[in-house]
């Protein structure tokens, strides 16, 4: 195991964060990135890290996989468990962690000839019998979205990409009724690929991929710079309350991690040039993966550099456990597929 102690570092102004010890371990029974992970409790009552979907070593059509895996956080032994049951692989999926079911939502298939199609199904996977249902279809189906939970009911997906551009869509899974309802739409640039968590009743949303017009008239995917902040109304899930956040000290890049549920929302990692699916740039230029872990106070809005990690892209989320954070599988500075499980933990 390659440990990082990470001396406590503070930036913009007084927002206390802590110092960070970072654990990395090559765990998964199998390189994976760009696959949904969430955290549960498996049938011995064990604390579980679990990896759904994604992309396998090979990066390209035919390593989109349909694999999941569940690794005991106290632990990191991890076991392949049964996948989702769709019949192609998909990448971009998200999952999310809601009253002890993990939620799996889209995600997007690749056909032979590089046709792309956003996929509708929502699965409900219990971590107690690792058995999956099918629940109610996203209404409009996204991908490269972000997926957020508030008040261990209701999960925000922010914008995402819809078959062939961005949507400013927030979609509101309510997990207790298994019903979807439309909230105040996104007020930024429509993005993919963005990162996104959630504290309280407050949802942040950075970065990603816009779409802009190039001197030639053609669409150009570019990084976006932007950071928002949204408030839901006490009562009404529906009703967000949407500013401006401070751009964070570093990035914001492209497919980073994050996590929700904390007093802090945490950003790790991600590319700092978008890029498909296997690490190449649009332009052509191999996207370079960040170092750096920072914080975001929603209460304060403020944000703090926490210090350097192993660099790493190609996540669809950060899983909040019992004893940390933990990045499962992306991409390494070399563009390789990694095994890795990165386990971060705070300390004052």
């Amino acid at each position: 195991m390659k440990t990082f102690r990470l001396a406590f570092l503070l930036v913009l102004a007084a927002c206390a964060a802590p110092a960070a010890i970072i654990d990395a371990r090559d765990a998964l029974p199998e390189p994976v990135t760009n696959n949904a992970v969430a955290f549960g409790r498996d049938a011995k009552g064990e604390g579980t890290i679990y990896s759904f979907l994604g992309l396998g070593p090979g990066k390209t059509w035919k390593d989109i996989t349909t694999n999941a895996y569940a690794c005991v956080e106290a632990t990191l032994d991890c076991r392949k468990i049964a996948g989702p049951p769709v019949e192609k692989g998909r990448l971009a999926s998200v999952a999310a962690s809601v009253a002890g079911k993990i939620y799996l939502f889209g995600g997007y298939t690749v056909a032979e000839d590089g046709a792309e199609k956003s996929t509708p199904e929502v699965f409900r996977f219990d971590p107690v019998t690792e058995q999956y249902a099918r629940v109610a279809d996203m209404p409009t189906p996204v991908d490269d979205s972000t997926a957020i939970v508030l008040f261990d009911r209701y999960v925000y997906l922010v914008s995402g990409w819809h078959d062939d551009g961005n949507v400013a869509l927030t979609q509101v899974y309510d997990a207790k009724d298994d019903r979807w309802f439309r909230a105040t739409d996104f007020p930024g640039a429509p993005v993919f690929g963005q990162a996104g968590g959630g504290s309280g009743a407050h949802l942040l949303v950075m970065g990603g991929v816009k779409a802009v017009a190039g001197d030639d008239g053609k669409r150009k995917f570019v990084a976006s710079d932007e950071a928002w902040i949204g408030k839901v109304a006490p009562g009404a899930p529906e009703s967000i309350e949407w500013s401006r956040a401070p751009l964070p000290p570093v990035g914001p890049f492209y497919r980073m991690a994050a996590s929700s549920g904390r007093d802090l929302i945490y950003f790790a990692g991600g590319g700092d040039n978008p890029y498909n699916y296997n690490g190449v740039g649009y332009d052509g230029v191999a996207a370079k993966s960040s170092d750096r872990l920072i914080a975001f106070d929603p209460e304060k809005s403020e944000w703090t550099l926490v210090g350097d990690m192993p660099p790493s892209m190609d996540h669809r989320g950060l899983v909040a456990g019992e004893h940390g954070l933990y990045i499962v599988g992306g991409m390494g500075p070399d563009l390789s597929v990694s095994r890795s499980i990165t386990r971060i933990r705070m300390e004052r």
